[in-house]
């Protein structure tokens, strides 16, 4: 029974439960940007760069047919989404980092308690 408590309490923890939302959001963005990517993006890629479809890029190796314009689509989602993590990532970095210069660290906080007990004992 222990094991099963354990669990519990380890699948319910803030920090998995956020993980989870975060997969499924990822998931959810990743369509998007995908989507973005393979119907706007590269369609407007490949008119600029002489009118044809990456969709269509492929090179045939005996049976075999490699399809590199799909790499390259990937290429670019990859690119589009670590942009855009970097920077929610950094954009949560700095809302941070001016939180903790906001609020004195703990150990600041007991002392000026003590010192202000002490004078008013003085």
């Amino acid at each position: 029974m222990s094991i099963l408590k354990e669990f519990r309490d380890f699948a319910v923890k803030g920090n998995v439960v956020d993980l989870a939302v975060g997969v499924i959001i990822g998931a959810a963005f990743g369509k998007i940007v995908s989507s973005l990517v393979e119907d706007i993006v590269m369609p407007l890629v490949g008119v600029l760069i002489g009118g044809f479809d990456f969709k269509t890029l492929f090179i045939q190796v005996g049976a075999a047919k490699i399809t590199y314009g799909k790499f390259i689509q990937n290429g670019v989602d990859f690119v589009i989404i670590a942009w855009v993590i970097f920077l929610a990532v950094k954009a949560i970095n700095h809302f941070r980092r001016k939180e903790e210069a906001a609020a004195p660290p703990r150990q600041e906080k007991l002392l000026e308690e003590i010192r202000d007990l002490l004078k008013a004992k003085r």
